[in-house]
């Protein structure tokens, strides 16, 4: 057989016929005196394994490692772990379109934010605050969320969402408080009424740890573009929250 009847038996290009003999998985046949190559029917039948070996998932490289082990011991070690590797994928797969189904639901609702896809956890938050008034700090806030929803472990979203969920009822009041600072300077009494409002929302085991000073990383992102009053009013809040913690019962 020519290269081309050859592939045609079997069910593949020319092409890849070639790329199998530059990778050695296809030894190169004797050839004809005019310089064709001559195939035969132990090419084809090993031309056909690895076709079936590729369309079960493997790369060139697993197949030249199953090749080379004439016991099949190898083949078993691969196909378990391609197995595995599957199941791993079917997982992620169906954790992708509970999610996906989820986002539909919430289109067909009309419900659908601009900054979709975020986690269930996320999702039910902020359905959980309802229409709030047009809000700068609002805005701001649910920026920071999305953020957090995209960059935080999972366990730790989920923490911090169910951490928030007691914050829902009185956000429009907070939002509203810390927006009036906006022209506001540090040592406007504003400062201190939003500064109270806030630490008596927050939950005080999202602010251990919390530095005293915005530096930089995820504070940088939580105090940037805040007016110097705003600033001052969400640092008071974390100071108070500290407190609060470390007076004792």
């Amino acid at each position: 057989m020519r290269i081309g009847e050859l592939a045609a038996l079997v069910g593949v290009t020319p092409r890849a016929v070639r790329h199998y003999h530059h990778l050695g998985l296809l030894p190169e046949p004797v050839r004809r005196s005019n310089g064709y190559r001559e195939y035969g029917i132990r090419d084809a039948v090993l031309l056909a394994r690895v076709r079936r070996l590729t369309e079960l998932g493997l790369g060139l490289d697993e197949v030249r490692d199953v090749l080379a082990d004439d016991e099949g011991r190898e083949l078993v070690e691969v196909l378990q772990e391609l197995d595995e590797d599957l199941g791993r994928q079917e997982a992620v797969v169906r954790e992708r379109r509970q999610r996906l189904a989820a986002l539909l639901a919430e289109a067909r609702a009309g419900r659908l934010t601009a900054d979709a896809p975020l986690s269930p956890q996320l999702t039910a938050l902020l359905a959980g605050l309802g229409e709030l008034p047009d809000s700068p700090i609002a805005a701001k806030d649910r920026e920071i969320l999305a953020l957090l929803d995209t960059v935080a472990p999972e366990a730790e979203r989920v923490r911090l969402m169910e951490a928030l969920r007691g914050m829902q009822e009185h956000a429009g009041e907070m939002y509203a408080l810390l927006d009036a600072l906006a022209d506001k300077e540090p040592d406007d009494p504003g400062v201190t009424r939003a500064a109270t409002a806030l630490a008596a929302l927050l939950p005080a085991d999202l602010i251990a740890g919390f530095p005293d000073r915005p530096d930089n990383g995820l504070t940088d992102v939580i105090f940037a573009d805040l007016a110097p009053a705003q600033s001052a009013a969400v640092l008071r809040a974390i100071e108070l929250v500290k407190q609060r913690q470390e007076a004792p019962s």
